[in-house]
């Protein structure tokens, strides 16, 4: 569990908060094998018997004062005395976590029965979009896209039964106009379809249960690799004649939203018992527009210049709250939805996204067949560990208290600051922001904060290795389920002065509560707004900064400002937030929709940063550019995004960093002689497959000749040289321009 505050010593007061300017909150990784300093927690059972606090009921931590009967809690101060079984555990200390670590990860008991055999095996279902369409007067070039997209989706499943674990049971959906459930579990794969009402209003009424048993939809894995492979290739596009026409194109009836329905209510009928998590796959290739969950993709186009409305305020939310209401199903069903849309054109899924981003999935957007890496996508994704059924507290001492809360969950509806988590892998990063709960904040005398997190959350776990005897056509391995508490306290100092406040700051965790704040602002007020919100929190900021080193001085009648500083040169961790907002600024999630900006792709973006831990955010917002040398040798770890910083480092090659991008770039006066691309036993290589193999997603891999290849793609990151206010025009100073305008700014504001 990674916990990262925005500053290493907390604000002693709300003036303190003010008067600094900087966002006080952290992000939490809850599910990272490691905290923030590469340490693992210490491991245990009987987490059942760790003591809690009867007034906060915050758990027994090495912060709290302990004697043979009772113990003080390090977050509330209330004295509680010792159960027996505490005093027992406690007599020999080394062989308890929590005495040990603050930061511990213990098993306890299964809620109900025991979990094992088949009501432990993992149950994937991948949901197929089979609709297409085409112009009906060009009826000779039928089905071309959406072979492609059929063909990319095979290649994706077939990678994702590579990822899975034997004993894992696997379903095959498809979807247009009706809902088709395969069986693969015999010689010929079987398919039954459910024709999909073409209403908005009616669902499915017959039972997918009546229709095929659950036993016979999910196939083991470990026996049925091959009939399941061989279904996928009866995939076909359908042209629907119950779709609709508008317009002149027939809509190939893709019934997205009555088919999820129907399967999540199909596969919670046997929650708990034939499963404990289900994770459903769905590839779309464009909007739902058939039955239930329809979207109207009008509200796409340039009807908003006629109507005088904010495009990048009315494509932002839902246009339904459908697919909001379908989450909550998914939830109560124990799914796990991973949302794919392989499409170029415009399908809202500012409505669809809280089907992924509720349930725990995960959204992905892929705009081309060509280079699209779902296929590795999905390997990556099923591959690393994850936990499902979490349940994500936070408590802190009595002065202070978490305000608004970030991420991808649900809140418990009876209780403040619990956040349900169907699913979360080692990447899944949520995020508070903290507020005090008086005006007397902390005193010099009060004890230092503290702040607990508490992390209950399942996993299957695999049989033991079998014997080759045992593992027969008959044999399934049987999985357990594993229920664990991962606890991390953390004490903090305070900042007496604001110098001590800006000296302990994060910028990457800055960053991180930051996209937070302006996503939320542009959903609830637009692009426009969010932009000025950011810019202005950095004007405050720097005014702040310089009355505080008195680089402000105040005359009679208006203020006289003296040696202005707006690049923080007297606090180095101050430094890097100018540039971070500058280019947050540029940014595809907050440009403006007449700059070209896809609605979708802002949406995709909102929910990848709103996941991200503070350094991936930190690439994905700046990019790392690094020169090298040679091809073994680097040069230089980090430039700024800049032309100039090209010219004058001399170096023949760059490594650019943009997280979902990776790209190699030879400049234009290197060496002829140089291999191009690098070879696969260089220092390069090896630096490039590093940073593959770290990635929560696959990164594209681009290489570029200068002065031969197309480099607009590599120069498009430059984006020190570009303006930010949004004319269109670039600018040779465009960072420079920027800060100049900030400096107006603030002379403005502090005046």
């Amino acid at each position: 569990m990674a916990v990262r505050a925005t500053v290493g010593r907390f604000p002693a007061s709300m003036d303190a908060v003010e008067a600094g300017g900087v966002p006080w909150g952290l992000t939490v990784t809850p599910f990272a094998a490691e905290d923030e300093l590469g340490k693992a927690p210490a491991y245990g059972a009987e987490g059942h018997l760790l003591p809690r606090c009867e007034n906060c009921w915050a758990y027994f931590n090495n912060y709290c004062e302990l004697d043979q009967w009772a113990w003080n809690c390090s977050l509330c101060g209330t004295l509680n005395g010792l159960p027996s079984e505490a005093i027992t555990r406690f007599a020999v200390p080394h062989s308890c976590p929590e005495i040990m670590s603050s930061f511990i990860d213990v098993e306890i008991p299964v809620d109900g029965s025991e979990r094992d055999g088949l009501q432990a095996r993992p149950v994937y279902v991948a949901a197929v979009d089979l609709s297409c369409k085409f112009l009906e007067f060009n009826l000779g070039n039928v089905f071309a896209a959406s072979e492609d997209f059929l063909e990319l989706v095979k290649s994706a499943i077939l990678a994702a039964l590579e990822a899975l674990a034997p004993g894992s049971l696997f379903g095959l959906a498809t979807f247009s106009h009706k809902l088709g459930l395969y069986d693969v579990q015999g010689p010929v794969p079987l398919v039954k379809n459910i024709l999909i009402p073409q209403d908005s209003d009616e669902t499915i009424s017959i039972s997918l249960e009546d229709v095929m048993p659950l036993i016979s939809f999910l196939a083991p894995v470990e026996t049925c690799k091959d009939q399941i492979a061989a279904a996928l290739e009866t995939l076909k596009p359908i042209s629907s004649v119950a779709g609709q026409e508008i317009d002149g194109i027939l809509l190939g009836g893709r019934g997205f939203g009555g088919a999820m329905e129907a399967l999540f209510n199909y596969l919670g009928s046997e929650y708990g018992t034939t499963f404990a998590l289900a994770r459903v796959f769905a590839f779309l290739s464009g909007t739902p527009d058939y039955g239930a969950g329809q979207l109207d993709t009008r509200r796409y186009g340039e009807q908003y210049a006629s109507k005088g409305e904010d495009a990048d305020r009315a494509l932002l939310p839902e246009q339904t709250p459908f697919y909001k209401d379908l989450a909550a199903v998914a939830v109560q069903a124990g799914v796990c939805v991973d949302m794919f849309a392989i499409t170029n054109e415009y399908t809202d899924l500012a409505s669809l996204k809280f089907l992924s981003i509720e349930s725990g999935g995960s959204l992905f957007l892929y705009s081309s067949t060509d280079d699209s890496t779902l296929p590795q996508d999905m390997y990556r994704m099923l591959s690393r560990p994850y936990a499902f059924g979490c349940v994500l507290r936070l408590r802190t001492t009595s002065e202070f208290k978490p305000g608004r809360s970030y991420g991808h969950f649900f809140a418990d509806p009876e209780y403040e600051n619990v956040q349900h988590i169907i699913c979360c892998d080692s990447y899944a990063t949520y995020a508070y922001d903290f507020e005090f709960t008086s005006d007397d904040g902390f005193t010099r005398h009060s004890e230092p904060p503290v702040l607990q997190i508490a992390f209950q959350y399942s996993v299957v776990v695999p049989p033991e290795k079998t014997s080759a005897t045992e593992l027969t056509s008959t044999f399934r391995p049987k999985y357990s389920v594993k229920r664990r508490l991962r606890i991390r306290t953390v004490q903090y100092q305070t900042a007496r002065e604001i110098s001590d406040l800006y000296d302990s700051v994060e910028p990457e965790v800055v960053l991180s509560i930051l996209v937070h704040k302006v996503i939320l602002a542009s959903l609830e007020q637009g692009v426009r707004e969010g932009r000025m919100l950011l810019q202005d929190w950095l004007v405050i900021l720097t005014a702040q900064y310089n009355d505080a080193f008195k680089n402000i001085q105040y005359g009679k009648g208006s203020s006289v400002i003296s040696h202005l500083d707006v690049a923080f040169s007297q606090c180095p961790q101050l430094q890097p937030l100018p540039r971070l907002i500058f280019a947050l600024l540029r940014n595809p999630l907050l440009r403006l929709h007449e700059e070209g900006v896809h609605p979708d792709y802002r949406i995709y973006l909102q929910c990848l940063f709103s996941s991200l831990d503070p350094n991936s955010l930190q690439l994905a917002i700046y990019p790392m550019l690094t020169s090298f040398a040679s091809l073994d040798k680097q040069a230089y770890p980090r430039h700024s995004l800049s032309r100039a910083a090209l010219l004058t480092s001399g170096s023949p090659i760059f490594l650019l960093d943009a997280f979902t991008t990776l790209i190699v770039y030879y400049s234009s006066t290197a060496d002829p002689s140089l291999p191009f691309p690098p070879p696969h036993d260089c220092l390069l290589r090896t630096t490039i497959n590093k940073l593959k193999q770290e990635r929560s997603i696959t990164p594209k891999l681009l290489f570029i000749k200068g002065g031969q290849d197309d480099a607009t793609i590599f120069e498009n990151f430059l984006i020190e040289e570009q303006d930010v206010f949004g004319t269109g025009l670039t600018s040779s100073t465009g960072f420079v321009s920027f800060l100049e305008e900030i400096t107006r700014t603030v002379v403005d504001y502090v005046k």
